[in-house]
């Protein structure tokens, strides 16, 4: 488990880890970043409490850095991704390591179900876990078992680790992804299953969202450089909408300047068309049940998609060199969870 800045969340997810019903040995791992706000503190008190948490440092604070120095760290032929924003539901762990055996996989992954604790937590939450919010990857909300393309989190072999490498530590947002594309290319099989599922508490405040969907989308454009179009043609849909909004823009000043004539008009039609949708979720049961649920969305939703396709450009366009999350501080640039 990367850790930072987690003081809130921290306690419950180590309680969901150790909650799990494993037979046979078990230890948890956390990766501690510099956390600014006592949640190393904490991490050091839970591991007084619980001899099975171990605690090594990651002063880096990025997150594939943290995963491989707690992987190398951990002692077990078998390791579960966990992370310090989630809860495990009953039985995840259980249910996965049976399911990683019965489909001979090499990672097994489930559902990531978003949560809130407040109304614009909770819109986030809404846009998560649907298909219009992070366009329909089967951790989202899928619910057919089988092949996956990646996995949220993931509970994987060891020894496919110790074959196809641990986590590329140049790679600061997707890491996952990367290591599930080496994981299908060697020829194991990364396994969805709906009956796993997770809880993740999304970012909490507007800015705090744009900034992390910048900075994963970002990544997204560097990964496509690298790899091109084994990149799903999901990941293309924000970019095409940025680009969609500007090319109106540019139509829409030059027809009030009377330089082009209506007939241009039929390019504002992409943009029309995706402020249809967003109205059509935000009033419909996927907007909420409430004034505030509804006008949330209407920001959550453009926000994650124009934030992400930006980000996706620039990183296409120049590369992500050291971009980084900073959604988990002010001001501060430092690679987070």
């Amino acid at each position: 488990m990367p850790v930072l800045n987690e003081h809130d969340y921290l306690r419950r997810a180590v309680e969901t880890v150790l909650e799990q019903q494993v037979y046979g040995p078990v230890e948890i791992v956390l990766a501690l970043g510099p956390s600014s706000d006592g949640t190393t503190e904490l991490a050091q008190q839970l591991a007084t409490e619980d001899d099975r948490i171990l605690l090594v440092d990651n002063p880096a604070a990025d997150i594939p850095v943290g995963l491989n120095a707690a992987i190398r760290a951990s002692s077990h032929p078998t390791i579960v991704r966990v992370d310090a924003h989630s809860e495990l539901a009953p039985g995840y762990t259980e249910r996965a390591l049976r399911t990683l055996e019965r489909t001979r996989a090499g990672n097994v992954g489930g559902v990531m179900r978003a949560d809130g604790r407040s109304p614009f937590q909770r819109a986030v939450a809404r846009a998560y876990n649907s298909r219009i919010g992070l366009g329909g990857g089967a951790y989202h909300g899928g619910a057919q078992e089988g092949e996956a393309e990646s996995a949220y989190l993931g509970v994987m072999r060891r020894a496919v680790l110790d074959e196809v490498g641990l986590f590329d530590e140049s790679i600061r947002r997707g890491e996952d992804w990367e290591l599930n594309l080496r994981i299908r290319s060697a020829g194991y099989r990364v396994w969805f299953d709906p009956a796993l599922s997770v809880t993740y508490w999304p970012r909490e405040s507007w800015h705090r969202l744009a900034r992390q969907f910048l900075a994963t989308g970002t990544w997204r454009g560097e990964l496509v450089r690298r790899y091109g179009l084994r990149n799903s043609l999901r990941f293309f849909a924000p970019p095409a909408l940025v680009l969609s909004v500007i090319l109106s823009l540019v139509v829409g000043i030059l027809q009030l300047t009377g330089a082009i004539g209506p007939v241009w008009s039929i390019l504002h039609v992409p943009v029309l068309a995706y402020v249809l949708l967003v109205l059509a979720v935000a009033i419909g049961p996927g907007g909420g049940s409430g004034l505030r649920d509804k006008l949330w969305t209407l920001a959550v939703l453009p926000t994650m998609h124009l934030a992400w396709g930006t980000g996706f450009l620039g990183g296409l366009l120049r590369g992500a060199h050291d971009t980084v999350d900073t959604s988990r501080l002010a001001g501060r640039n430092t690679p987070l969870p």
